[in-house]
């Protein structure tokens, strides 16, 4: 596989320019479809086979207008002074619900004047809108123009704001200033690592037609398959960070081959069949882990992984044709414009001495350094514990969305619960007759559902058109977030009526059904990302011990990421540092605490997990390779690891801060999941570059000594012969060295 990488990679160098305007070509046209055609998201939360799912199914059938997801927006109305009830205030929210009735798609609108519409105060209605045919994918949109259609209202002093039906999956999010903040850090970082400036703008170039490229292609999929609205933003931190370290690694390479005196497109092929074959099989990690997501039994969570995925594609494709293309073209002029004070020359007698140094020192206290990191792993993941799962309702968000606005004013005129609606559907085996007083049936259901513990309030009961179902409004006590709200979901199933079977749906269900599923799932996910991951780095280093021990240690830094994810949110001690603000407590005010807790969707530790683990085995992929090659030149297992991180020590650092750079920037969104993503991705990439793959990985090899490279003889046979090593670049630009070989980890040979 080296050599066919190798010759891709010098085919490009030498059709520079023809690669080059493919790429970019490729990136106008994609970037200008999602411009004429639009970049459609749906936020397709259904779990099949799901109770909350069986809920939303019958809803839709013979309810009226308005009872399914999307189809519902709230309009909170709120006056400082004085009440609702008000002549002046009431003629206009008259008017402001005549106007909304000639809105397009508005089928119903319920007044705020009707029993549950009006606070006890009177200064807090509800406008309940119900509507048909509309896109159910601009949920947004149609909430902004509800809320001008009430502009009569607005004039009147009244606050109108709109409140849809949507969960936290469906915001949309919009990038822009954390990107180039990332981008910005990521160009120091390079211009510190390679001290000239064509060099250090190279990466940034690549990744930024690597992003052009994915999210052009994620957007044109919208037309096609249901493309969740965080499909992007994810794409964008994943694509940005491995786009710019896989480059960086091909350059750093390069610009040593060139410091070697190697000719620039000989630099290029061995460059490519060298790093370019880590690349491709870092990248394969990578999107294996993700794709593994579809296992999860959570249709959103599959289809954010496998989008994501493309991303990192075309951040591997760009890396293997790209950057050779371009290091064609650039030649000798990649050192040019060198800045004062930035970087160090390319060395041409071996790998930073610094980090090799470390190597030593490890290597000749594998035992004592082993027992301190792993004391201090453990004491970094055990936190983790006490993370807290559960929905990530409205109240987190930022203070200065309508969402927020509307969630408090809801909470503070209905009271908590009233932001976790629950809808109770029951199929009966005999047809109710839509009457006053309602069926005998009907006041069973919903006498046992007033009388069960938590449950504030149920409205008014429903009848379907066909008489074979009736809906239940239901108001628990709890916010959306608090765990007590998911004990009256079990106790809402768990009424039992003959001649009814109940099903309850809504966000709070439905966010029960998807933890459930997938905590009944993981086991089944992470057992499958670490047998494919450690089955390729089998397939591409011929070790299954080191196979093993990498997927070992990728869990080892997840666990310190989940350590640090519980710390900042559940524990609330980094919740203010990341930029979110307090909730409102039950007085109406903002928690005069320094410190809140968060909770974490439930969905976010396994997509986390895939994520991670694909990432830090880029790290795991990089330094096997360079140890490997010491190895297979010297036999010496210590100078190996030694020279291995001594090679790699510098490079996987800048490597790391870039994406530890990029990831923390996207901590500076409003939105709390973004957050959430951004914490966990940087410690866990920071973790793995310092304590996992500076002292932690070095140990064990040295430990393991020649056991690291062993391979029973029957599965050497087996296995297809894809090593991304290719020893040929480590030979004198004059002529080529026969490569040792290692024979079962016994014996160095020649071939």
């Amino acid at each position: 596989m080296s050599g066919l990488l190798g010759r891709l990679g010098e085919w490009c160098a030498r059709h520079g320019l023809l690669v080059l305007a493919l790429w970019v070509l490729a990136a106008g046209l994609l970037t200008a479809g999602t411009v004429v055609w639009g970049r459609p998201v749906n936020n397709n939360v259904a779990i099949p086979g799901t109770d909350a799912q069986r809920a939303h199914e019958l809803m839709r059938e013979g309810f009226g207008p308005g009872f399914d997801p999307g189809g519902t927006v709230q309009l909170v109305l709120y006056t400082p002074k004085g009440t609702l009830n008000e002549k002046a205030r009431k003629k206009a929210v008259e008017r402001s619900m005549d106007a909304l009735r000639r809105t397009p798609h508005v089928a119903q609108v319920e007044t705020p004047y009707r029993v549950g519409g009006m606070s006890p105060s009177l200064r807090i209605g509800i406008i309940t809108v119900r509507l048909r045919g509309q896109d159910t994918t601009k949920i947004a949109q149609t909430s902004e123009q509800l809320a001008a259609a009430a502009a009569p209202a607005a004039r009147a002093g009244i606050e109108v704001v709109p409140s849809d039906s949507s969960t936290p999956a469906d915001k949309q999010i919009k990038t822009g200033v954390s990107e180039v903040i990332g981008v910005v850090v990521a160009l120091l970082v390079l211009l510190f690592a390679f001290g000239t400036l064509v060099a250090a703008i190279v990466p940034i170039f690549t990744a930024i037609v690597s992003i052009g490229v994915g999210l052009g292609i994620i957007g044109l999929l919208g037309h096609i398959v249901d493309v969740p609205s965080t499909a992007s933003i994810l794409a964008t931190m994943i694509g940005l960070g491995v786009g710019i370290d896989y480059a960086l690694f091909l350059l750093s390479r390069h610009r040593a081959l060139l410091a070697r005196g190697v000719a620039v497109h000989e630099a290029v092929r061995r460059t490519a069949a060298s790093s370019g074959g880590a690349v491709l099989f870092a990248g394969g990690t990578v999107v294996i882990a993700l794709s593994a997501l579809m296992l999860a039994g959570f249709p959103l969570l599959a289809t954010l992984g496998w989008i994501t995925g493309v991303s990192v594609v075309c951040a591997v494709l760009t890396s293997i044709t790209l950057v050779p293309a371009l290091l064609g073209i650039l030649g000798q002029r990649i050192n040019a414009l060198r800045l004062p004070f930035f970087g160090r020359a390319a060395r041409r007698d071996g790998p930073a001495t610094g980090w090799t140094r470390l190597g030593l020192w490890v290597a000749r206290r594998p035992w004592r350094v082993l027992a301190v990191t792993v004391v201090v792993l453990a004491a970094l993941a055990a936190p983790a514990v006490t993370m807290r799962l559960g929905p990530l309702d409205d109240g987190y968000g930022d203070k200065g969305t309508s969402a927020r606005r509307a969630y408090e004013l809801i909470e503070a005129g209905f009271g908590p619960g009233a932001n976790a609606g629950l809808i109770a559907v029951a199929e009966t085996d005999e047809r109710i007759a839509k009457s006053t007083p309602p069926d005998p049936l009907v006041q069973v259901l919903r006498q046992r559902i007033e009388h069960i513990e938590g449950v504030a309030f149920v409205a008014e009961p429903m009848v379907n058109d066909d008489g074979r179902s009736v809906m239940f409004q239901v108001v628990p006590d709890y916010a959306p977030s608090d765990p007590r709200a998911l004990d009256v979901v079990k106790r809402v199933r768990a009424v039992q009526v003959p001649g009814a079977r109940l099903h309850v749906g809504g966000e709070v269900a439905g966010m029960a059904d998807a933890g459930d599923r997938m905590m009944s799932r993981t086991p089944l996910v992470v057992g499958v990302v670490v047998l494919l991951s450690a089955l390729l780095l089998l397939l591409a280093f011929r070790a299954p011990l080191v196979a093993v021990k990498a997927a070992v240690m990728n869990l080892v830094s997840l666990g310190a990421a989940f350590g640090a994810l519980a710390v900042v949110f559940s524990q609330g001690l980094g919740s203010r540092v990341v930029g979110m603000d307090p909730p409102v407590s039950a007085d109406g005010s903002y928690l005069a605490t320094l410190f809140f807790s968060v909770p974490i969707d439930t969905y976010v530790p396994l997509m986390l997990f895939a994520v991670l683990f694909g990432l830090s085995m880029d790290y795991e992929v990089f330094l096997l390779t360079s140890v490997r090659q010491a190895y297979t030149r010297s036999g010496d297992n210590r100078a190996a690891v030694a020279e291995g991180l001594g090679s790699t020590g510098r490079v996987i650092t800048s490597a790391a801060l870039i994406m530890v750079a990029v990831f923390t920037a996207f901590i500076a969104y409003p939105d709390p999941l973004v957050k959430v993503f951004g914490v966990g991705l940087a410690v866990a990439i920071a973790v793995d570059a310092t304590l996992i793959r500076g002292f932690l990985v070095p140990a064990t090899m040295v430990l393991l000594g020649r056991l690291n490279w062993w391979i029973p003889r029957w599965l050497d046979r087996l296995l297809p012969n894809l090593s991304v090593e290719g020893h040929e670049e480590d030979a004198p630009p004059a002529e080529r060295t026969e490569p040792l070989l290692v024979d079962a980890g016994r014996h160095a040979r020649r071939p």
